[in-house]
């Protein structure tokens, strides 16, 4: 809930100083970049499934897109990750996530626990694509 806060009052509270304050910044997860590269393969493959089960011509342009959604859309937050002021934190390496796990909001997750949520949508959408391209398959 907001609340009004006078300006005088602020003016007691606030401290002004002319040197440069240090941001820190957490802009990752924490996960590593493995699952995140796995979760692009699993969309990509989705889309080559896709492009493989209906390889038409008029579709090329559609998939591209939607291909390179995907890839300048996990890009563009690795580079965000990566930007100035530095980040302070770095993406766990795969034997730290083993040994450690990870702490959510809900609670910690052990490494293949936090591996499933990752990884759940994705591979279910892989499926999907297969459950389609059989039902074409057995369409035609």
């Amino acid at each position: 809930m907001s609340k009004r806060i006078a300006s005088a009052e602020l003016q007691q509270i606030a401290t002004a100083t002319t040197a440069p304050v240090r941001t820190r910044v957490d802009r990752s997860f924490g996960l590593p970049s493995g699952l995140y590269f796995a979760t692009v393969g699993l969309y990509l493959a989705f889309i080559g499934i896709m492009t493989m089960t209906f390889h038409n011509p008029e579709l090329i342009l559609p998939l591209t897109v939607i291909a390179g959604s995907i890839i300048f859309g996990f890009g563009v937050n690795r580079t965000w990750a990566r930007m100035k002021p530095e980040n302070d934190s770095a993406p766990l390496s795969w034997g730290q996530f083993s040994s450690r796990g990870i702490q959510t909001l809900s609670g910690h997750l052990t490494a293949f626990e936090a591996s499933v949520q990752v990884l759940l949508l994705p591979v279910l959408i892989v499926f999907w694509g297969l459950t389609v391209a059989v039902i074409a398959a057995a369409v035609r």
